[in-house]
């Protein structure tokens, strides 16, 4: 282990043998100086876990001397040793931002305890920066695996949207990452020094939604004991995220439609609006567009939200895919070198229609490494609704051609069955090819159908 490194700056040889002594056998490494030039010097050579120094030095100054460390090393600690009669000076130096002072005549375990303690401060400070940088690089976008182009496409998209504080409306189906997308979008961003607050809109009871959400003040109603903040005012300074907030009361709606123009919410019994700087990202596996027609969704918070929309596609419309998540869940499950699938789970993973996407993908991997019976997983292995599953391209074309065919002619294809079915009805003909009313339009532009 590593000794922690320790600049000593004093100009009284005796005072500073001392201190050197009694560090050193503390189990510190001390670099020890007679003036503040020369700490200066050594700083700039070496990077210190603290500094120790005396306040009042012919030349420069410990005050000197610590405006000179922070604005090298910030977050590097100084302590100043001070004579009885120099204590204003100490406390000057606390408001520069001195750790602490100590006052002459010392003994050498309260020097070392307050050193310990500043060591221990800093440690703590280091591995708290460590950990967010570590949690914004792990949602930054590469926690969400896939190959495919249009998964490509919604991320390329989200990239650039990250940048400013435009509001986002992710869609998809349950299962598909609209929160590890919301994730990656807001640690991406500006805000990600800021809190990121999740809300699933459909998991709370409409007798506590509002008050979650905005809060309320003392005596609002029957429980409330004392002022609460809402997780608009948690998230302020960073990110909301509305998860499936196409189940929210219309009454509700208005409420957000007044935070997301006027930046302001109003507590439950409140009297006065707390203002709020919020950046919002909702999400929601219903089509808000006929939830509008149906008059079940506020037009007006509707376009609010969508300022960018962004789409991600179930995991049956982009099944090359499948083979890449599993992969990553089955090295997250089982790491050893020796797991892996043979050609019949293979098949199997790919036949399937994933009705619950990557969540559901996730769970049958995971369950496989729990009962497989050797390191090799088998389609023996996974969960029977796969080795039962009739569906997909395989229950439709039961003879495959010999000259081979071309996968996006037979989509094509398909689309337009199913639009002549319904009559060119865009939101049954999506019904009946179980995809979105988004996914389909989106599948017609690509092929150039009207």
């Amino acid at each position: 282990m590593n000794k922690a490194s320790v600049l000593l700056v004093d100009d009284d040889q005796s005072l500073r043998r001392v201190i050197e002594f009694s560090l050193v056998e503390g189990g510190f490494s001390v670099t020890a100086v007679a003036s503040g030039e020369e700490g200066l010097e050594q700083f700039s050579k070496a990077r210190f876990d603290a500094v120790i120094t005396d306040i009042t030095m012919p030349g420069m100054s410990g005050i000197d001397l610590l405006r000179a460390v922070h604005t090298s090393e910030p977050g590097t600690p100084v302590i100043i040793i001070t004579a009885y009669g120099t204590v204003e000076s100490a406390v000057e130096a606390m408001k520069l931002g001195a750790f602490d002072y100590i006052t002459k005549p010392f003994n050498r375990d309260e020097l070392r305890i307050v050193l310990e303690r500043a060591l221990k401060i800093r440690n703590l400070e280091r591995e708290n920066t460590e950990l967010r940088a570590a949690v914004i690089d792990r949602y930054r976008f590469k926690g969400i695996i896939g190959e495919s182009g249009t998964l490509r496409a919604v991320l390329d998209l989200a990239g650039r949207v990250a940048a400013s504080d435009a509001t986002v409306l992710i869609t998809g189906e349950s299962g598909t990452g609209k929160e590890l997308l919301a994730k990656g979008i807001h640690y991406a961003g500006r805000r990600s020094g800021g809190a990121f607050v999740a809300v699933n809109c459909a998991a709370i009871p409409e007798t506590l939604i509002e008050s979650e959400l905005f809060g309320h003040v003392r005596g609002a109603f029957t429980g409330a004991v004392r002022d609460k903040e809402g997780k608009f005012e948690q998230a302020n300074g960073g990110t909301i995220f509305l998860d499936e907030i196409g189940d929210l009361r219309i009454d509700l709606q208005a409420k957000i439609l007044r935070t997301l123009q006027e930046r302001v919410v109003d507590r439950v019994g409140g009297s006065r609006p707390i203002t709020v700087d919020v950046r919002v990202i909702a999400a929601t596996n219903k089509d808000l567009e006929r939830e509008v027609r149906d008059g079940a969704f506020r037009e007006d918070l509707y376009y609010r939200l969508s300022v960018v929309t962004l789409h991600i596609p179930p995991l049956r419309e982009r099944r090359e895919d499948i083979p890449v998540l599993a992969e990553h869940f089955l090295r997250k499950f089982d790491p050893s070198p020796d797991a892996g699938f043979d050609e019949s789970a293979r098949a199997a993973l790919l036949a399937y229609g994933w009705p619950g996407n990557v969540r559901e993908l996730e769970n049958a991997v995971e369950r496989a490494t729990v009962l497989k019976r050797s390191a090799t997983i088998t389609a023996a292995d996974l969960p029977d609704r796969l080795s039962r599953s009739g569906g997909g391209v395989a229950g439709i074309i039961l003879n495959l051609p010999e000259e081979g065919l071309s996968l996006e002619e037979l989509e094509r294809d398909m689309i337009v069955k199913a639009l002549e079915k319904h009559k060119g009805n865009q939101t049954r003909a999506a019904e009946y090819l179980r995809i979105t009313r988004p996914t389909l339009i989106y599948r017609m532009e690509k092929y150039g159908l009207k």
